[in-house]
Order: C-alpha cells, then sequence, then structure tokens
C-alpha cells in the first residue's frame, strides 16, 4: 500500500508491511450499526485461514459479549469486502475469498441495530 504524504516532511519504513507479521496478514473487520465498537478491530490472521473459521470462531469471540450477537443468524449475514458486497466461500481460505493484507471486511446482520436501536 502505497503512502501518499501531504508533505516533505513524512519519511521512514512502513511498519505495517505484511513482512512485519510473521506470515499473518492483518484484516478490519466491523459489524455495521453496532457502535459499541466504535472502530473495526484490527487482527493478525493467517491467510489460509477458512472464513469458516473466521466467522464462526474469530469474529463470534470478537462480537460475542454484544447483547444482539444471540440473535444473530449467520445465514443472514451480509458480507462486505469494503463497499462491495460478496458472497463468501465458507470453505476457501481468506486469500482465496479476496481478503489480502490490511483487507476490510464488514459484516451486516439486517434487523439488528444496537442496543435498543441505538446503533451502539
Amino acid at each position: 500500500m502505497a503512502v501518499v504524504a501531504l508533505n516533505e516532511g513524512y519519511s521512514g519504513p512502513m511498519r505495517d508491511s505484511v513482512e512485519n507479521f510473521h506470515g499473518n496478514h492483518l484484516l478490519y473487520v466491523g459489524w455495521e450499526d453496532h457502535l459499541m465498537f466504535c472502530a473495526p478491530h484490527c487482527i493478525a490472521v493467517a491467510p489460509g485461514m477458512r472464513f469458516a473459521t473466521l466467522a464462526q470462531e474469530v469474529i463470534a469471540a470478537m462480537y460475542g459479549m454484544h447483547p444482539d450477537w444471540h440473535a444473530v443468524r449467520p445465514e443472514s449475514i451480509e458480507w462486505f469486502r469494503s463497499r462491495e458486497r460478496f458472497t463468501p466461500d465458507f470453505n476457501a481460505s481468506l486469500v482465496e475469498n479476496g481478503l489480502g493484507h490490511k483487507a476490510l471486511l464488514r459484516l451486516r446482520t439486517p434487523g439488528l441495530t444496537g442496543i435498543g436501536g441505538s446503533h451502539s
């Protein structure tokens, strides 16, 4: 990922390049309409991890404390790679699903809009 500096004073090595994560990729994961989590989580994941493992174990562990999580129906989740809606292949790896280093994965759960509909 290229850096675009607004002035000449910016220099130095990129600390978040893929080479610095021992074979892992950084993946940003955000749950739409749930601002109890103010920003997407940034997690280090193995690029060969199956999407099913990410969805059923990793994401469930990240968001399981939210009161809405018990009502999430996995088959109704809408998945987005950045702004693009997509249907993941749960048996394929993250890379095979187009989720490389520093990708953004968003999930939307229709009908669930945070605590009491507050988006919190």
